[in-house]
């Protein structure tokens, strides 16, 4: 590596802890009693190896009275028991705080993953954001919890230890220093490998969650396709490539443990030939020897636990820095530094003047190319065109999913990049062609619209969306669950039920992609009659793929490569478009059948 490629990883890592530090910062007089009581933890610790010294010379020398000994077994008791309380104290508050700072992690890294423009989620899988929500938080709750609390103890006690060494024996501590330098190169040179290879374990395993995610989300699909072999033989690929690089991971970790091991101890087993040595010629005493060979042992120790620490640093470095990416990530739609006010009431006026967009994936491909449309409060347009023509991508640009290149896109006279999303989105629902359910009842399902709803008014939107009968018949009613997705409805229920979301809101705009779509001939009935209601006195935008759906509304526009070639009433555009008239033919029976539809 160059030395710019150096500093260049040097500026990472600290950027990473930095980055960390201030999840850390609210809690600071947890971390300050942890930080005591280390300490003391550590302080107590390197005592006792001048108790057993005491212990030794004092309590087993030659001539010693029983009440030296009870004196030195009294002091050694006391340290034990102080120990053991600033223990309990270190443990409970650095577990606490890796518990809080992972959850406080999890939530920044949801909360602004909900703020994301959805052209970020094109390009990164859910599966992987999720596995970094969840596996790589647990990993710093762990490091955090506990590893870096070892790390600093094993700090203390291996410069202490070296202190004390120093002070009890000179020489021998001379001899324990020199494997010093051997000990901290091995962990400098596989300390890099690690973190690499544990960046590349988490990507693995991002895959394998992902893979897995997907499969049973689409459990069904698998199975009537027999795909079950073949999934399973992907996953094997996916976990047995996750597998090679924990292997190296972990190959390289046990070859600085063992490392670390046989320079230690090597280094402990000259010191004790030595100090025996000087023992037996009367220039120590037993007791001195006895406290050398404690806090060599402490150091040893010391230096391999934070050995083993620095492998599970490495690992969290490289799961902070997959985290920080998604703190990092700018959504490409904001709300303006200043933004605009609605005029109040609002009446649903919506205007797209001479608007072009391509999607950032496609920059040399207009999506939308010079569209210009009015609608007045209360009307209600219908967007038909063939698959490409725009259609969905003029509904996610009235909802700020995405911002034009070109033009403007104005609600209530106000350019909507000049409002708050949240502010613009407070005015608008949508019904989708595929209905969205979440997990949990049918009650959440359709309060989801108007989460400070009543009872009453729950009810009241089922019945205008014609599902109260259905949702009352169920085992639970509206508290029945209804399974991850809605699996345990069938698609014309969840249609109404995302319908009836749509009516609790009690929008000025209303977007419907073909939200009859999934129902049987009767219930499409029914719900047709309600979304007439629902659209009466609303602004209103529908997608249309049956062309039967739509006569009735006010305007028609045709739309063909993204740009806006017709509009008009069913029968004008029979008349004036041939490309609507090829669409109306292929649909109804023939052309005379389409324009007597229209009679």
């Amino acid at each position: 590596m160059t030395e710019q490629g150096s500093e260049r990883e040097k500026s990472s890592n600290i950027r990473v802890l930095g980055a960390m530090l201030r999840f850390l910062r609210p809690y600071r007089w947890q971390a300050g009693l942890a930080s005591v009581a280390l300490v003391c933890t550590a302080g107590i610790t390197l005592s006792i190896g001048q108790g057993l010294r005491l212990l030794i010379d004092n309590g087993f020398a030659e001539g010693a009275s029983p009440a030296e000994l009870n004196r030195a077994l009294l002091f050694f008791m006391a340290m034990v028991l102080l120990l053991a309380a600033g223990t309990f104290t270190r443990f409970y508050f650095v577990s606490w705080i890796g518990e809080r700072v992972s959850a406080d992690l999890r939530k920044s890294v949801f909360d602004h993953i909900l703020t994301l423009h959805p052209g970020f989620f094109e390009t990164n899988v859910s599966g992987e954001i999720q596995s970094r929500i969840t596996t790589d938080t647990s990993l710093i709750q762990t490091v955090i919890g506990s590893s870096v609390s070892i790390a600093l103890r094993n700090l203390l006690m291996f410069v202490g230890g070296l202190v004390l060494l120093f002070v009890t024996n000179p020489k021998l501590t001379a001899m324990v220093m020199l494997s010093v330098p051997l000990v901290v190169a091995p962990i400098l040179i596989f300390g890099r490998r690690v973190r690499k290879l544990s960046r590349d374990s988490q990507d693995r395993i991002a895959s394998v969650g992902s893979f897995v995610g997907e499969a049973i989300k689409n459990i069904k699909l698998v199975q009537a396709f027999n795909h079950q072999a073949a999934d399973s033989a992907r996953l094997g690929e996916h976990v047995e490539a996750a597998f090679a690089v924990a292997r190296g991971r972990i190959q390289q970790r046990a070859w600085l443990s063992t490392a670390v091991i046989v320079l230690v101890l090597g280094a402990v087993s000259a010191m004790l030939w030595v100090g025996g040595h000087d023992v037996l010629a009367g220039r120590i005493s037993g007791g001195e020897l006895a406290a050398f060979i404690f806090y060599a042992v402490m150091v040893a120790a010391s230096v391999g636990a934070i050995s083993e620490v620095f492998g599970d640093l490495q690992r969290a470095a490289g799961a902070s820095e997959r985290l920080l990416e998604l703190l990092a990530a700018q959504s490409l739609v904001a709300p303006p530094a200043d933004p605009m006010t609605l005029p109040e009431p609002a009446g649903g006026r919506l205007s797209l003047d001479n608007i072009s967009f391509h999607y950032p994936s496609r920059p040399d491909t207009w999506a939308i190319d010079q569209l210009s449309l009015t609608l007045a409060p209360g009307a209600s347009l219908a967007l038909v065109g063939s698959s490409g023509a725009g259609k969905s991508t003029l509904i996610d640009l009235i909802l700020r999913f995405y911002d034009v290149q070109k033009g403007a896109i104005c609600f209530e006279g106000v350019d909507i990049r000049q409002l708050d999303p949240q502010v613009l989105r407070q005015h608008i629902a949508m019904v989708p062609q595929q209905p969205v359910l979440f997990t949990g009842t049918v009650a959440d399902n359709i309060r989801y619209g108007k989460p400070g709803a009543s009872d009453e008014a729950l009810v009241n939107a089922a019945r205008a969306a014609y599902a109260h009968d259905f949702i009352a018949a169920l085992p639970e009613g509206y508290h029945s669950f209804v399974g991850e997705g809605g699996i345990r409805l069938s698609g014309g229920q969840r249609q109404r039920i995302a319908i009836a979301r749509a009516i609790l809101a009690d929008p000025k705009l209303l977007l419907l992609d073909e939200a009859t779509s999934a129902l049987d001939a009767e219930s499409e009935y029914q719900v047709q009659k309600a979304l007439e209601t629902l659209m009466q006195g609303r602004t209103s935008i529908v997608i249309a793929h049956r062309l039967a759906t739509v006569v009735n509304v006010d305007t028609i526009a045709v739309l063909d490569g993204g740009r806006l070639v017709a509009t008009g009433s069913h029968s004008e555009l029979l008349q004036r478009s041939e490309l609507y008239a090829r669409w109306a033919s292929l649909q109804f029976d023939d052309a005379h059948s389409a324009a007597s539809v229209a009679g």
